[in-house]
C-alpha cells in the first residue's frame, strides 16, 4: 500500500504542474487581448468600418438624405469618375504637384542636414529655429504666408517692386502652385531635417576618414559613400511624400479665401487638385457615393504608384543584403 501510494504521487505531481501551466497560458491569452482590447475596438470601428461603409457607398446613389430612396447603382459611379474631365484634369495636377514638391523637399532638407551635421557654431539653435515650421499650426502658417504672397499687399511683391517697379505677381493665382509649394515646403522641411540627420549621425565616420586619407573630396564622399548609406532613408521618404502630396487638401481649401467656397466656387485652376475635386463632390455637391469612388480610385492608384516605387528599390537604395549578395 505503502509503494502504491508512493508511486501514485509523482504521477499526481506532473499533472497538477501541468493544470497549472495550461492555465497559466491562458491567463497570459486572456491579459494580451484585454490588453490589446482598446486598440483593436478603435481600429474595427474607426478604421475598418468606414472602410466598408465607404465603400458600400461608393457602389449606390447616396447624398447624405436620401436614405428611404437609397439604391444600388454598381459601378456606374467609378464609370461616372473617367467620364469625368475635371478628374483627369485634377490627377494630372495633381502628378505636377507631387513632381514639384517632392523633389523640391527631398533635395532643400537633405541639404540643410548635411550642413547642420557639421561642426559650426550655434548648430543647436539652427536645427531648433529650421525645426519650428513643422509644429507651426497650418491654418496659421498659411494665413502668414497669405499676407507674404498676397498680389496686391503682399511683402515679397512690396520688395520686388523696388527693383522693378509696379510688379504684382499672383503667387496665389497666377503661379499658385509654385507659391504652395513653397508653404509645404517651408513647413515639412523641419521634419524632413530631422530624419536626415538621424541618419547621418548612424554613418561610420572611419569611412569618412578613411576616404579623405584616400584623397576624396567632399562632393565624392557625398556621392558615393553618404548618398549610398543614406538610399533607405532617402527611400522612406520618397514614399512618405509622395503618399501625403496625393492627399493634399488641407493646404489649398486655406490658401483660397474661405467664403469662395460658401460661394460655390472652386480653388484656382492651377492647384485643383484629385482631393480639392473629392471635396467639393462631397460636401459642395452633396454627392457622397460618388466622392466615396473617386477615394478609392486615388486609393487605388497610390498603392500601384507605391508598389513601383518599392520595385525600383532593388536598382538604387544600397542594403547589406544586397552588397553580401554582390560579395557571394
Amino acid at each position: 500500500m505503502a509503494e502504491k501510494a508512493s508511486t501514485g504521487s509523482p504521477k499526481s505531481l506532473v499533472n497538477t504542474s501541468k493544470h497549472f501551466t495550461l492555465k497559466r497560458s491562458q491567463r497570459r491569452t486572456l491579459f494580451f487581448f484585454l490588453f490589446i482590447l482598446p486598440w483593436l475596438l478603435g481600429f474595427v470601428f474607426f478604421g475598418i468600418t468606414p472602410l466598408v461603409i465607404g465603400f458600400l457607398s461608393s457602389l449606390t446613389n447616396y447624398d447624405g438624405l436620401n436614405l428611404p430612396n437609397l439604391r444600388f447603382v454598381g459601378l456606374d459611379n467609378y464609370a461616372r469618375a473617367f467620364e469625368d474631365p475635371d478628374v483627369g484634369f485634377s490627377a494630372v495636377r495633381t502628378l505636377i504637384w507631387c513632381v514639384v514638391s517632392v523633389p523640391i523637399y527631398l533635395v532643400v532638407s537633405f541639404l540643410l542636414a548635411l550642413i547642420l551635421n557639421q561642426n559650426i557654431p550655434g548648430r543647436g539653435i539652427f536645427r531648433t529655429l529650421f525645426y519650428l515650421p513643422s509644429v507651426v499650426p497650418l491654418v496659421a502658417a498659411v494665413m502668414a504666408w497669405r499676407s507674404i504672397l498676397d498680389k496686391n499687399a503682399g511683402m515679397l511683391n512690396a520688395v520686388l517692386d523696388i527693383f522693378k517697379p509696379g510688379i504684382a505677381i499672383g503667387w496665389l493665382s497666377d503661379y499658385a502652385l509654385e507659391g504652395m509649394a513653397i508653404i509645404a515646403t517651408w513647413m515639412g522641411l523641419g521634419f524632413g531635417m530631422i530624419i536626415f540627420l538621424a541618419a547621418l549621425q548612424n554613418i561610420p565616420e572611419e569611412q569618412i576618414e578613411a576616404a579623405r586619407i584616400d584623397g576624396a573630396n567632399n562632393f565624392q564622399i557625398v556621392r558615393h559613400i553618404i548618398l549610398p548609406l543614406m538610399s533607405p532613408v532617402i527611400f522612406l521618404q520618397l514614399v512618405m511624400g509622395l503618399i501625403n502630396n496625393f492627399q493634399t487638401v488641407q493646404l489649398p481649401l486655406i490658401l483660397t479665401q474661405p467664403a469662395t467656397y460658401t460661394q460655390g466656387l472652386v480653388p484656382p485652376r492651377d492647384i485643383y487638385l484629385y482631393m480639392i475635386h473629392t471635396y467639393i463632390q462631397i460636401f459642395s455637391n452633396r454627392r457622397y457615393g460618388y466622392g466615396n469612388a473617386l477615394l478609392w480610385i486615388l486609393f487605388v492608384v497610390v498603392l500601384i504608384l507605391t508598389a513601383v516605387v518599392f520595385w525600383t528599390q532593388k536598382y538604387w537604395v544600397y542594403s547589406e543584403q544586397s552588397s553580401e549578395g554582390e560579395k557571394s
